[in-house]
């Protein structure tokens, strides 16, 4: 009991902080009333950045002097950045909320025990289509790859080398990150083939689908579910070859000014109710148990958030070998031209 004791004393502590906290996240991702509530809660003034991609995000901190306390990695990026030395070993599991961690991602391969991050939303990626203007199975990942000519010039791909990369590997049927070199010239095969029928890359699939810029685009499954609200026609695919899930982390930057404000954020965030604010405005799950009785019933319920019997199981890929990254690149660079 009398370490119980102390870890309540301890964290009774920053429940009376002020100052500031200085977050660098994700665009289009943070809720308002989730920071408004931190900063009145904790009296501590937050400013908020965002970012476009992980890469971003890494070549900022790796940089040094960035700024900010509290970065917010996906699950591969987090494993890049523990064995970098870029965040601070803040106990998140240790936490008065750390009880709430979904055991699912308790012992999970970026970050096994959690103690350096805290869940922030996770979900799987894969493409949307409009049903109004496409009527075929779209559970395939041939509807990007292969697609029937109606669709040609009518998809949008993210602009993700590692998003990319994996969905091609999986529809060429062939392992994520391997260096065979047999196995990357089919999936490069298959990328070159498919983009004459792509129309744009981007991570704006939201706006691209539902102005009906494209029919189909890849996309994450809480953008699906928030486009679905503008567009009911719009459907989330399940594809067979495979899915990819992944996760978002809170995160505490090496040397982080604000040290404490940021550990109370952590903290704060996998309290339930918080947690479901995070849910509620960008449309994803959170890995917080308790979460959804605080989600409105059509959310919790949604086909975004819930596969259908029988899909395949959602799969979170490790950072690739720097070999394999290199090769990636220059397959992605010619892609891209």
């Amino acid at each position: 009991m009398a370490a119980v004791s102390t870890a309540v004393l301890l964290w009774a502590v920053p429940a009376l902080a002020d100052g500031e906290l200085h977050i660098y996240n994700w665009g289009d991702y943070t809720n308002p009333k989730l920071i408004e509530k931190f900063e009145k809660q904790y009296n501590v003034k937050v400013t908020l950045d965002d970012y476009d991609s992980n890469e971003t995000m890494l070549s900022k901190v790796r940089a040094g002097n960035s700024g900010y306390d509290i970065v917010v990695p996906s699950d591969y990026t987090v494993k890049i950045m523990i064995d970098e030395g870029l965040l601070e070993k803040t106990e998140p599991n240790a936490m008065p909320n750390g009880k709430n961690i979904d055991p699912r991602f308790l012992d999970i391969y970026w970050d096994s025990g959690r103690h350096y991050t805290a869940p922030w939303q996770f979900g799987t990626t894969t493409f949307e289509v409009n049903t109004d203007k496409f009527k075929g199975d779209i559970d395939t990942l041939a509807i990007l790859f292969d697609p029937p000519d109606e669709l040609k010039g009518q998809i949008n791909m993210l602009d993700d080398v590692n998003t990319v990369m994996h969905a091609a590997e999986r529809y060429a049927g062939v392992p994520r990150c391997g260096a065979d070199k047999a196995d990357l010239k089919k999936v490069n095969d298959v990328l070159m083939a498919a983009k004459p029928s792509w129309k744009t890359f981007s991570y704006d699939t939201i706006t691209k689908i539902t102005s009906g810029d494209v029919i189909v685009t890849q996309a994450w499954n809480g953008a699906t579910y928030r486009a679905r609200q503008k567009v009911p026609a719009i459907k989330y695919a399940y594809p067979k070859e495979g899915i990819e899930g992944w996760m978002d982390n809170v995160g505490v930057l090496k040397g982080a000014k604000n040290l404490e404000n940021a550990k109370l954020f952590q903290d704060f965030i996998m309290a339930p109710e918080n947690a479901a604010l995070i849910s509620e405005f960008a449309g994803y799950d959170n890995g917080i148990v308790g979460s959804h009785k605080f989600l409105p019933a059509d959310f919790a319920a949604s086909p975004e958030l819930n596969p259908p019997a029988g899909a395949p199981a959602a799969e979170f890929v490790p950072p690739c070998p720097p070999e394999v990254v290199e090769i990636y690149n220059k397959i992605w660079t010619n892609l891209r031209k």
